[in-house]
């Protein structure tokens, strides 16, 4: 039977239980109703006079009982084994410093192996990975090493050791070309600060772009952001001989790596892809500092 042409449908869905729900949510409120099924779906109809209040009611009676939305299950980081790839880096950085303490080879390592502006608009390249074993003297050295590690490991934990440190090498040179194209060519740098800082961006933007943390809200969402960039005003910006724009250049490269390192989790686990990415990133630094050497050629007596 078909409500009086003067009564108006205020709610139409095709479930029993939802529409007669709305129809006791106006009958609780003294509001005529009449629940018809009409075509396959269920209506819900009211006198014309009680049409606004209707409406209102129920769109009050939706928002109070809007189902919260489901969180997003968060996979959990993968938690792989780091060890590996800082020790390789603390070794490499350390023979590196003996080796240009002694004049190893009678080669210069520092005129040979620092970061030039000029130099490398010139073409030589290899000085954006070389400079970033050098360091002007044991506090520096140790410094990067205590950074080096404890930024390492989440890299290495997040990725593996092997992934991980070959987009920190590639982030960390990358850093050093902007960094050096960006001033003037007689800007000179050294240090594995840069890589350091390449490390910190690669574990916020993996953990950011893989939403390992809950980020429902906006705060979860810019978290790893937001804290990735605090440390990186709290342990990359100090006196005046630091080169903070090659830190945030090794940050912002380093974040776009660890975005791009997600394309590759299903390798993660891969020992064989962690050892030839490990290799990779330890040949590109040898190459590099071999192509320097060869060019610098003897200038020390032996």
């Amino acid at each position: 039977m078909l409500p009086p042409h003067e009564w108006v449908a205020v709610f139409e869905g095709p479930r029993f239980d939802t529409a007669s729900e709305r129809s006791l949510v106006l009958t609780s409120l003294e509001i005529p109703n009449e629940m018809l099924r009409q075509d396959g779906t269920y209506v819900v109809y009211v006198p014309a006079e009680f049409v606004e209040r209707s409406k209102f009611e129920l769109w009050q009676y939706g928002q109070e009982n809007r189902r919260e939305p489901a969180r997003r299950s968060v996979s959990p980081a993968p938690v792989l084994d780091a060890v590996p790839g800082v020790a390789a880096y603390v070794v490499l950085v350390c023979v590196v410093a003996w080796l240009a303490g002694e004049a190893a080879a009678g080669k210069d390592w520092l005129a040979a192996g620092r970061m030039d502006g000029q130099l490398l608009r010139q073409g030589e390249w290899w000085r954006s990975f070389t400079a970033l074993t050098l360091h002007s003297d044991i506090s520096h050295l140790a410094g990067n090493i205590v950074f080096g590690t404890l930024f390492g490991l989440l890299a290495g934990r997040v990725a593996g050791s092997g992934l991980a440190w070959l987009g920190i090498v590639l982030a960390a040179a990358l850093g050093n070309t902007i960094n050096a194209l960006a001033l003037m060519p007689s800007h000179r740098s050294i240090g594995a600060s840069t890589a350091v800082f390449a490390a910190l961006g690669l574990v916020s933007g993996f953990v950011w772009r893989g939403r390992f943390m809950a980020q429902d809200r906006w705060p979860y969402r810019v978290g790893p952001i937001v804290g990735g960039i605090a440390l990186l005003a709290y342990t990359g910006t100090g006196d005046e001989n630091t080169d903070i724009g090659a830190h945030l250049a090794g940050f912002v490269c380093g974040f776009v790596t660890g975005m791009l390192l997600l394309r590759l989790v299903d390798h993660f686990t891969s020992r064989r892809v962690q050892l030839v990415a490990g290799i990779l990133a330890m040949a590109t630094i040898a190459a590099s500092w071999a192509v320097a050497l060869a060019r610098q050629g003897s200038v020390i007596s032996p």
